[in-house]
């Protein structure tokens, strides 16, 4: 407020962006000037001159990594930014409090001041969104009967609010050929006991609506075997009226069998083991030992870096950290004088080599477990061969003195799973059936090889073990033929010539009554009286390629076979390990952790499926720090629960 010439005092308004002065008398000036001035102000923010059309699409200019330049058109688009924002702070890990921190606001104004910014409550109500949306899309495939499901589940107690959860990956393979995963339960299960498990598998099984799950792939305890025993007496439908329903986890066997060998103390590996403890028991004995691998020139950090292991993964770890530094275990015994006291023997060459073969013998079953522990891709038609592959290393180090202590009591282990082909599920042959590469050429091996495993004590001939295994394959294709005619007559098919296309139609010649008695004779083999499945069978298996994948071939080839490939997709997507579902557990530690105790189940679950339906990667995409203060709504919990029930209304009337 200051005076004119004329002594009339007046009242001005400041900018708070450009300090400019602006006459704001309530008597004398309206607050037209000011609304002007506040829309053409150039420093303010959320400023939009009137020169600039949102429509106008504007030039935009991007490097690829290769250094390629690319132009593209660009235009502002709300949506497109506000998805990309759910992303950042999901994906990026970023907690949702960092959307208010001012150094980002300043940074998103920089690079498009006309952005408007979400609260964080914003944030944390839009991932809940995304949850139940992107829960209706996957209902409605998961619902369809045509859509085969594959289960995996595993169970998880949280040590910080006392909590059994259970854990439930749907696996399926669309009609493109394409195989998904998607993490459908993450509920709360009273105890271990099977009625309870049993319970909740079948309440998830009926909440997604879910009519035709095939399999259900669990780790070896009891309790799983009585629980999958409960669940197939309420699935009608199923295959041999659920035989062959449970898959044991290849995984868990591999690792049962691996520490059945390792309960046996190797003198050699007990020497470095006590060595590394006695190194990592002190971070002046850890700086002490970096001096000593500089003047051995050598360098690990993973071997500084690593814990005292707990599985025999961790202990495959440890051997092979410490073999790249073994030549400072000698250097280091030369700087403390209490090293060789209190260790007793410093590990010396005749350690190291011994470490060396322990380290090949073990490889074989690291690299097992890495592959079958894959759920992005179809390994299960790979079971047969894998599994002879670990009965073929074991045999070959039973009489290796270094293992011949160890190996028998893998092989005992080994045998109790999968040294009778009539404990193993049906399924395992069928897929091995259905790999053009394979087919019954293959499976012939496969079974010879598992008699002649079986005939320790030769009381089976070569003969008698050759008559076997082509008795086995005939019975195996006996039943991949009746498994075929269901999904005949699924496709109201009552023959399978009548939807199919022979590879080649072959014209008779009517003016040529010789030539046409000929063919009609029977002496020349017409294939129009063989099945889809005959004729894949028939056909000889192709070559190997590294390139090789199985569901591009079957996609390629469904023209020529298309209930047989129908069929492939339904059992190729069949899971050999549990790994898809155990990793989910790490997510759930990192969401329920002391400073989070408060978060109700519903909400634990909408966050780990929204997690693993955003990854993008094997990454985990939430960093947890702030959810617990916007995310533990009892608001939030209701809608999702009211969402779920009223989803599932939906579906029993469209079902009806």
């Amino acid at each position: 407020m200051d005076k004119g010439d004329d002594g009339i005092e007046r009242k001005w308004a400041e900018c708070n962006y450009c300090l400019h002065l602006l006459a704001a008398d309530p008597n004398r000036n309206g607050t037209t000037s000011i609304n002007k001035h506040f829309n053409g102000c150039k420093l303010n923010p959320d400023n939009i001159p009137k020169q600039v059309d949102d429509k106008q699409q504007k030039l935009s200019f991007t490097k690829a990594p290769n250094g390629e330049g690319h132009v593209y058109t660009w235009k502002h688009d709300d949506t497109r930014i506000q998805l990309a924002l759910l992303g950042l702070f999901t994906i990026g890990e970023l907690p949702f409090k960092f959307i208010e921190n001012e150094a980002f606001i300043e940074f998103v104004n920089a690079l498009n001041g006309r952005v408007k910014l979400p609260s964080r409550h914003k944030i944390s109500r839009d991932v809940v969104s995304f949850y139940l949306m992107e829960r209706q899309k996957l209902y409605k495939h998961l619902s369809n009967p045509k859509t085969a499901i594959h289960l995996t589940t595993d169970t998880w107690t949280s040590s910080c609010q006392k909590i059994n959860y259970m854990v439930v990956t749907a696996h399926f393979i669309t009609e493109d050929f394409v195989m998904h995963k998607r993490v459908v339960n993450f509920r709360e299960v009273d105890t271990h006991k099977a009625e309870d498990m049993a319970r909740e598998l079948l309440i998830c099984i009926n909440e997604w609506g879910m009519k035709n799950v095939m399999t259900m792939t669990v780790d070896n305890a009891k309790t799983n075997d009585a629980a999958i025993n409960i669940i197939v007496k309420e699935l009608p439908g199923i295959y041999e009226n659920g035989k062959h329903f449970h898959i044991r986890c290849m995984a868990h066997i591999i690792n049962l069998v691996v520490k059945m060998g390792l309960k046996h103390e190797v003198y050699h590996v007990k020497n470095l083991q006590d060595a590394v403890k006695y190194i990592r028991a002190s971070p002046q004995r850890i700086k002490t030992f970096k001096q000593a691998m500089k003047d051995a020139a050598v360098e690990s950090q993973r071997f500084l870096c690593g814990e005292t292991p707990t599985r025999w993964n961790s202990t495959f770890e440890l051997l092979r950290s410490a073999y790249d530094v073994k030549d400072a275990f000698l250097e280091y015994s030369h700087q403390d004088p209490m090293f060789q006291k209190t260790v007793g023997r410093v590990p010396s060459h005749s350690d190291f080599e011994m470490i060396k073969k322990m380290m090949e013998f073990l490889e074989k079953f690291k690299k097992k477990t890495e592959k079958v522990s894959c759920s992005t891709k179809p390994i299960f038609h790979t079971y047969t061969r894998e599994i002879l592959d670990i009965e073929q290393h074991l045999r070959k180090h039973e009489t290796n003195p270094d293992f011949m202590f160890m190996v028998p009591d893998m092989k005992h282990k080994y045998d109790k799973y999968w040294g009778d082909y009539d404990t193993i599920s049906d399924y395992v042959f069928f897929a091995t059936l259905l790999d053009p590469q394979c087919k019954s050429k293959f499976m012939k091996v496969v079974f010879t090889q598992m008699l002649k495993a079986k005939n320790k004590d030769k009381k089976m001939s070569a003969d008698e073990i050759e008559s076997k295994a082509r008795a086995k394959v005939i019975d195996i294709e006996c039943k991949l033929d009746k498994f075929f005619k269901t999904y005949l007559e699924r496709s109201n098919m009552t023959s399978s010539s009548q939807q199919e296309t022979p590879e080649e139609v072959v014209n008779f010649d009517d003016e040529n009554e010789f030539f046409g008695s000929y063919m009609t004779s029977g002496s020349f083999p017409s294939t129009s009286s063989e099945s889809q499945l005959q004729r894949y069978l028939n056909e000889d298996p192709i070559g190997f390629d590294k390139g090789y994948d199985i569901l591009t071939w079957w996609k390629n080839n469904a023209v020529r076979f298309p209930i047989v490939a129908r069929m492939a997709r339904d059992i190729l997507g069949m899971q050999i390990s549990t790994v898809a579902s155990e990793s989910t557990f790490s997510n759930g530690r990192r969401v329920i952790t002391d400073y989070r105790t408060n978060l109700s189940v519903v909400i634990v679950e909408a966050l780990i499926c929204t997690q693993d339906w955003l990854r993008k990667s094997s990454l985990p995409i939430y960093d947890y720090d702030e959810v617990h203060d916007v995310l533990a709504d009892d608001d939030l919990a209701i809608d999702i629960v009211d969402a779920i029930h009223n989803l599932k209304l939906t579906g029993k009337r469209s079902g009806n």
